[in-house]
């Protein structure tokens, strides 16, 4: 059996897997009523709710009574905030210590896309939306390629972002979600006009961003109108960078990832675009779409079968790669 730490951001998770099969995925998450993420409280959380979230992913997973059936541990290692990530690896040591097993250090975009095997994709295009990152991404020649990506900010620090401007609190994401539902039927069959900025397979955020403030702070749109046509803008450039990606690669599934794939609209666009281009459309279970430790465990499984982990000796050295990119990787666990 794998454990997996996840530690990344907001989230922080336990899981256990063994066999390929996630026998438990427990997660506690960080939030404010208003704000954003502060990284320090939010790595304290982590610390705080570590025991009561181990105890709970053991009790899941059988193995309460056994903890020497686990054989090494997986932990996000990047990329992520710092101190959220330093909270984790801080965790990982001492648990390897204690329990005398090797660690596998895991890319958490890489085990987004790793868990997506679950759904049945076989060599998918992934279009991975979350917090922090947003990117699309495919293997090819020994790494998982970057073909587009945000030139600014994340999706879903971008929505954040304008949710925290309208005082509605963190995560913003569903919130957004829920008042686009309760928009006007004007809007729905005429958008209100935001900055629509993709260039080749990048799309860049920041124009729309100002624009939304400027709109709510005239008063002129109620928030549900503004909430429909945020989504509505920024998910058809998702959608059309993802199908320039399919178009360029040749593939012909689409796998989508992250904490923003949880949207339901934006689902709903990507099987819409998969279906005029005679493409399979997947999603992981929403649990394995938020930052979660299930897929950093069943990442890890893979690397320790290929034997790719660090020995308890060497666990001291390890550090935290809070900017490692996906395309850094390298892919050796692949035949």
């Amino acid at each position: 059996m794998i454990l997996g730490i996840e530690s990344t951001a907001h989230t922080f998770g336990i899981a256990v897997v063994d066999n390929g099969k996630v026998l438990s995925n427990v997660r506690d998450m960080y939030t404010t009523e208003k704000g954003g993420i502060v990284p320090l409280d939010s790595a304290k959380h982590h610390k705080e709710v570590f025991s009561r979230v181990y105890k709970e992913a053991l009790e899941k997973a059988g193995i309460a009574n056994d903890e020497n059936q686990i054989k090494a541990i997986a932990f996000s290692q990047g990329p992520g905030i710092p101190p959220c990530l330093l909270a984790g690896l801080h965790i990982t040591k001492e648990l390897s210590k204690r329990l005398n097993v090797p660690v596998i250090p895991i890319n958490h975009c890489i085990a987004h896309l790793e868990i997506g095997a679950l759904t049945g994709a076989k060599d998918p295009v992934l279009l991975y939306a979350s917090g922090a990152n947003t990117q699309i991404i495919a293997y090819a020649a020994g790494k998982y390629r970057v073909f587009g990506e945000t030139l600014d900010l994340g999706v879903g620090n971008f929505i954040d972002t304008f949710a925290r401007h309208a005082g509605i609190g963190f995560p913003g994401g569903p919130k957004i979600a829920a008042l686009a539902e309760k928009a006007s039927e004007e809007v729905k069959n005429n958008l209100i006009e935001l900055p629509y900025s993709i260039k080749g397979m990048d799309v860049a955020f920041s124009g729309a961003q100002t624009k939304l403030k400027q709109l709510l702070d005239s008063k002129k749109y109620p928030l549900e109108d503004l909430s429909y046509s945020l989504q509505e803008t920024i998910f058809a450039m998702l959608v059309e960078a993802s199908e320039r990606a399919l178009a360029h690669t040749g593939k012909k599934e689409l796998l989508i990832g992250g904490g923003v794939g949880c949207n339901k609209r934006l689902q709903e666009m990507c099987k819409i675009m998969c279906e005029e281009r005679g493409c399979k459309f997947f999603s992981p279970e929403i649990q394995f779409l938020v930052d979660n430790a299930g897929m950093i465990a069943y990442l890890g499984e893979i690397l320790f079968n290929k034997k790719l982990f660090v020995e308890v000796d060497n666990v001291s050295e390890l550090d935290i790669r809070p900017r490692e990119r996906t395309d850094d990787v390298e892919v050796s666990w692949k035949d």
